[in-house]
């Protein structure tokens, strides 16, 4: 299927590895031209910068001018067609709720949620002036499940979600598409790495790293994580003009672990 995607500039937050390095690919090889955004780079981002089809910019999107340095970086080589706010961490509180402090609540608000508000208030006025664009959000399946184990970054993806239909709302009439799409467990260092959550858990209460993380999907009805390149593909989709009428939704993608309807 052709996604008519040639040509197009996209902003991809949190690029380096995971879900946004999966996006960065999977939009280059669609003939996006890709300005990656992260903290820190990787050897696979400097295999696709190194392809010519992307450009890297190391930022911190949790600081207050992070977002809006890097739409302004992106808008000297011209438009921005699609912006994937996608930048996030997740610290598992192995000892409760109410042993997240301030300041670990503040660090959660402003990277998982202000770093996408930023950036959408940074690159809406160039798309209204442009006549269009297209916005996705990685949110989580936590927006809708709360954990006390993720409390703060349950809350701050549900915090994504709404902002995300509420702003769609607001520039749909621009031709600006707005979404957010929700995986569950993915199969990235988040979840499998040596500091990811199966380690964690295993390192506060025993046990293997491995089983900790794998009990995250027991449940689901696939039974298995879902892959970094099968997430990157329904966000190219969403910003693409094959979505064209579709907007403020949020699109789960879990191998069936959220089981209402």
């Amino acid at each position: 299927m052709d996604l008519g995607l040639t040509g197009k500039r996209a902003i991809v937050t949190g690029a380096s590895r995971g879900i946004g390095l999966a996006v960065a690919r999977r939009l280059a090889d669609e003939g996006v031209h890709v300005i990656a955004a992260s903290r820190d780079t990787s050897p696979e981002l400097k295999e696709i910068v190194g392809s010519g089809w992307a450009e890297e910019i190391e930022v911190d999107l949790s600081t207050a001018l992070g977002p809006a340095h890097v739409v302004a970086a992106a808008l000297e080589g011209g438009p921005v067609d699609i912006l994937i706010n996608n930048a996030g961490a997740v610290t598992p509180r192995v000892d409760g709720p109410g042993s997240v402090t301030d300041d670990q609540w503040w660090s959660t608000l402003t990277l998982v949620l202000m770093a996408a508000v930023r950036s959408t208030r940074a690159v809406v006025p160039h798309m209204v002036a442009a006549g269009g664009g297209a916005i996705v959000n990685t949110a989580s399946v936590n927006a809708m499940l709360p954990d006390p184990l993720v409390v703060d970054y349950s809350a701050a993806k549900a915090a994504l979600v709404n902002f995300s239909k509420a702003v769609s709302k607001e520039v749909g009439p621009h031709g600006i598409r707005v979404n957010t799409v929700s995986p569950g467990p993915v199969a990235t260092d988040l979840w499998l790495g040596d500091h990811g959550v199966g380690a964690t858990l295993a390192g506060a209460h025993g046990g293997n790293a491995s089983d900790f993380a794998h009990s995250a999907v027991r449940d689901a009805a696939t039974g298995r994580f879902t892959t970094p390149q099968e997430v990157a593909d329904l966000i190219v989709f969403l910003a693409s003009a094959r979505a064209g009428n579709t907007t403020g939704v949020d699109y789960v993608i879990d191998g069936g672990l959220v089981q209402t309807i």
